[in-house]
C-alpha cells in the first residue's frame, strides 16, 4: 500500500471520516460480540484483528485503481490498520479470476472484501453465497438489493456531481475563448473520450455537459468510445479524432493520461478523470473530477468493527466529501473559476442545485416528464423523476441515467 500513499498525497486527499457506524477512529467500541448477527454482520474483536481484502481491475498506473488504492490507505490510516491486515489483488479481470481472487481472500481470513469493477459483480455474488459470514462490497454494481444476501453490498459515489462542477470549469474556459475571439459561440464544441456506452459513462458525460451548459449556453458535445476502461493509445487516438472533428476542449471517462497527453501536444484544454493531469498536461489540463473512496472504505470497515449492518446500496457526494475536483490549474483556467466552483459546490451540498434538473435539458425536443407521460420507452424512468429532477443514484447506488439528451451526439445514438 505504500505506493498508493504517494498517490494519495499527489491527489491532495485528506483524511475524511463519516458518521453512521460508530465514532470515527474510536476502535474501543469494536469489542462487540463475535457472534454473527441476523443481518450477516460479524464484529471483529478489535481493529487489530480485522483483515481486509481488495480486488482491483487495474494497478497503481491507471487513475481509477489509483483512487481506490488511495481510499484504502486513507481507511487504514483512519482506523489504525497495518499493512499486513490488508491484502490487495491487482489487475484482476472481469471473469472467473475475480471469483478465484474472492475465494482466495476469504480463505486467507478476510472479514470484508471489496471488488472495484462493474464486471466483477457476478463472481463476487457467487463468493458471497459461499461465505455468508464475510462481508462483500462491490463498486458500480446493482445486484445486491435483489440478491437476498445480507452480506452483499453495492457502493458508488455521486461522481456525477464532481463531473458537473468540472463541466462548469470547462464552460468558463469556453466563455473565455469566445470573449477572446479564439472561437465563436457556435464553435463551442466539447469532445468526450468515453470508455463504454454504459449508464455510468452516459450519466458522467451528461452531467459534465450540463455543468458546461450552465455557464456556456451554446456548448455542444461529441462523444466517442474506446471500448476499454484503460487504453492509453486508444484514448489518445480518440482525443485526436475529436480534435480533428473541431472539438475545442476535451474531457474523458477513461482511466489513463492518453487524452490529456494528446491535448497537451495539440494545445487544446482538457478535463481529466481521477487524478490531477497537470503533470502530463501542464498547459492544457484544467481539473479532474475525482473520487474520495476513503469515505466509503472507512464507513464499511468501521461497520464490521462495530458489528453493524453495511448499507445494501451506498452513494454519497460533495456533502460527505466523497467526491471532489482536483485543484483548478490557474495557468489554464478562466479568471474567476475558483469562486464559481465554490458557489456551485455549495449549492450541491445544500440541495439547492440538482445536476439532472429536467428544466435544463430536452430529449428529442421534449421534456423528460412529457416523454414519461407519453409512455413507451421512457415510461421506465417514471420512478426516477420527481420534484423537477432525475434522482440519480438514489433508488440504487449505481448510475442509471442512460438517456442521450439534446446537444450531445454519441457513437451509440
Amino acid at each position: 500500500m505504500k505506493k498508493a500513499l504517494s498517490i494519495l498525497l499527489a491527489m491532495g486527499m485528506t483524511v475524511g471520516m463519516v458518521a453512521g457506524c460508530g465514532d470515527t477512529a474510536d476502535n474501543s467500541s469494536a469489542a462487540a460480540s463475535t457472534e454473527a448477527g441476523t443481518d450477516g454482520t460479524q464484529a471483529a474483536a478489535s481493529a487489530a484483528d480485522i483483515k481486509v481484502g481488495v480486488i482491483y481491475i487495474g494497478d497503481e498506473n491507471e487513475g481509477y485503481t489509483a483512487a481506490h488504492m488511495a481510499g484504502i490507505d486513507e481507511m487504514a490510516a483512519n482506523l489504525g490498520l497495518s499493512d499486513d491486515q490488508i491484502i490487495e489483488k491487482t489487475t484482476i479481470p472481469e471473469d472467473e479470476k475475480a471469483y478465484d481472487a474472492a475465494v482466495d481472500l476469504a480463505e486467507q481470513g478476510c472479514d470484508i472484501i471489496f471488488a472495484t469493477s462493474f464486471g466483477h459483480e457476478t463472481y463476487i455474488l457467487q463468493a458471497a453465497q459461499e461465505y455468508p459470514d464475510i462481508q462483500f462490497c462491490h463498486a458500480t454494481g446493482f445486484k445486491a438489493a435483489g440478491s437476498g444476501l445480507a452480506n452483499m453490498h453495492n457502493y458508488f459515489d455521486a461522481i456525477y456531481e464532481a463531473r458537473y462542477v468540472s463541466g462548469v470549469v470547462a464552460g468558463m474556459k469556453l466563455n473565455e475563448m469566445i470573449e477572446n475571439g479564439t472561437i465563436t459561440a457556435d464553435q463551442a464544441k466539447i469532445g468526450y473520450v468515453g470508455a463504454f456506452p454504459y449508464a455510468e459513462v452516459i450519466s458522467g458525460f451528461t452531467s459534465f455537459y450540463l455543468g458546461a451548459k450552465s455557464v456556456c449556453e451554446s456548448v455542444t458535445m461529441e462523444v466517442q468510445y474506446t471500448n476499454s476502461w484503460a487504453d492509453m493509445t486508444a484514448e489518445g487516438e480518440v482525443a485526436n479524432q475529436l480534435i480533428a472533428d473541431n472539438c475545442v476542449l476535451i474531457s474523458q471517462h477513461a482511466d489513463t493520461t492518453g487524452a490529456p497527453s494528446a491535448c497537451e501536444t495539440a494545445g487544446v484544454p482538457c478535463v481529466g478523470y481521477n487524478v490531477d493531469m497537470t503533470s502530463v498536461a501542464p498547459d492544457a489540463a484544467l481539473t479532474s473530477p475525482t473520487n474520495n473512496w476513503g469515505v466509503y472504505y472507512t464507513y464499511a470497515v468501521q461497520c464490521v468493527l462495530d458489528g453493524k449492518a453495511i448499507d445494501t446500496d451506498w452513494c454519497k457526494g460533495f456533502s460527505e466529501d466523497a467526491v471532489r475536483i482536483t485543484p483548478v490549474n490557474e495557468a489554464v483556467a478562466a479568471e474567476g473559476t475558483d469562486a464559481k466552483v465554490e458557489e456551485v459546490e455549495a449549492a450541491l451540498k445544500d440541495g439547492s442545485l440538482h445536476v439532472f434538473d429536467t428544466s435544463t435539458f430536452t430529449v428529442n425536443g421534449s421534456s423528460l416528464e412529457d416523454l414519461i407521460a407519453e409512455g413507451g420507452d421512457y415510461a421506465k424512468y417514471a420512478d426516477y423523476v420527481s420534484d423537477g429532477y432525475y434522482h440519480e443514484s438514489e433508488l440504487a447506488s449505481a448510475p442509471s441515467f442512460d438517456i442521450i439528451i439534446d446537444g450531445i451526439t454519441s457513437q451509440a445514438n
